[in-house]
């Protein structure tokens, strides 16, 4: 089966998590117990529940930075229970805006912007230009030579969804986005996720604890005991 292999029609359906599990410590810390979730596209869900739920877990397996023990994950069609190129999914299908920024400080917004377009096979040009119109669309023209520590919190977080959005990707996870964020700062990196979603047809998933946040989304749900 090819990396590519299309296993859901894509034009409806975005994301398709089967009866997945996952336990830590070699088994002894079940976490995920037969999670089942389908988003179609374009849709914002966002996915509520206490700490320790397992929401963050099950956001780092359909990044395909983690594996479930049993179960399918299907993301844009690709069957990543399959063989695939991790790296190259993560990189064009996906794209991945944590709580912590994770912007790499001694370079400016555009250079960070850029840094997610290696790989491909983009000109130097073109990455240029790019980080430039995305740092645009997110409100920062003119800022785009600003270091992570020059920025605020807010803004750092919009470098961060440009970052996201560099590859044209078909699914954006967002994992506590707005965690560290003041009020007014949060209510516009939410207002920017729901402006990519309506300007871009992206699907996005927004893990958060905040239960006010959660509402803002076109669906909400729950993990408790390791289900949705």
């Amino acid at each position: 089966m090819s990396d590519a292999a299309v296993v859901s029609d894509v034009a409806v359906v975005a994301v398709e998590v089967v009866d997945v599990h996952k336990a830590f410590d070699h088994g002894r810390v079940p976490v995920l117990r037969g999670v089942n979730l389908t988003v179609a596209r374009g849709e914002l869900v966002a996915i509520t529940g206490a700490s320790g739920a397992g929401k963050s877990t099950l956001l780092h397996l359909l990044a395909a930075l983690d594996v479930p023990d049993r179960g399918r994950i299907v993301v844009a069609g690709r069957d990543l229970s399959g063989r695939f190129n991790a790296n190259a999914y993560r990189r064009g299908v996906i794209g991945l805006v944590f709580q912590l920024h994770n912007l790499l400080a001694h370079l400016d917004a555009a250079e960070n912007v850029e840094l997610a377009m290696f790989g491909a096979h983009r000109s130097l040009a073109e990455r240029r230009q790019t980080a430039r119109d995305l740092l645009g669309a997110v409100g920062l023209a003119g800022k785009e030579h600003r270091r992570p520590p020059q920025l605020s919190g807010g803004e750092r977080q919009r470098v961060a969804i440009a970052r996201a959005l560099a590859n044209d990707p078909a699914v954006v996870l967002a994992d506590e986005p707005t965690g560290n964020l003041e009020p007014d700062s949060a209510g516009q990196v939410l207002g920017l996720l729901r402006r990519v979603r309506d300007e871009r047809d992206v699907t996005v998933i927004l893990v958060t604890h905040d239960r006010d946040v959660a509402a803002t989304a076109d669906r909400t749900l729950t993990m408790a005991n390791g289900t949705l």
